[in-house]
């Protein structure tokens, strides 16, 4: 029987509509090479449906790696695509730290709250 390092159960993603063009989405877990593939579902069935504004709360993960980054990157150029954009939500230390390290603080608006992550959702 094989084993799953965590698999796809470490991870639990729910969307909300914030408003007719915003929507928040919740990851909560770790965003790994295992799970990192039901982010990009969940994200690319909404750009699918017409949705390019998104605030995505990263402050129930744990962990992310540069699969998970990579995800997040190619959901920005789908939206941008469409003159749509995507805030982060974070404010644990060590999510942000990979941020910092890997330049991705240049590219991503990252915010303490939902509030403020909305307000400047262009």
């Amino acid at each position: 029987m094989e084993e799953k390092r965590g698999g796809l159960m470490d991870i639990k993603i729910n969307t909300k509509q914030l408003n007719n063009k915003n929507y928040l989405i919740e990851i909560n877990g770790e965003i790994d090479v295992y799970t990192s593939i039901k982010v990009k579902e969940v994200i690319n069935e909404l750009i699918d449906k017409g949705h390019y504004q998104f605030v995505i709360s990263l402050e129930g993960v744990r962990y992310i790696d540069s699969t998970g980054l990579g995800v997040l990157i190619g959901a920005l150029k789908k939206v941008k695509e469409h003159d749509g954009n995507i805030n982060l939500i974070c404010t644990s230390p060590q999510i942000k730290k990979i941020f910092n390290i890997t330049g991705l603080v240049k590219i991503f608006e990252i915010f303490k709250n939902e509030e403020e992550a909305l307000k400047n959702l262009s």
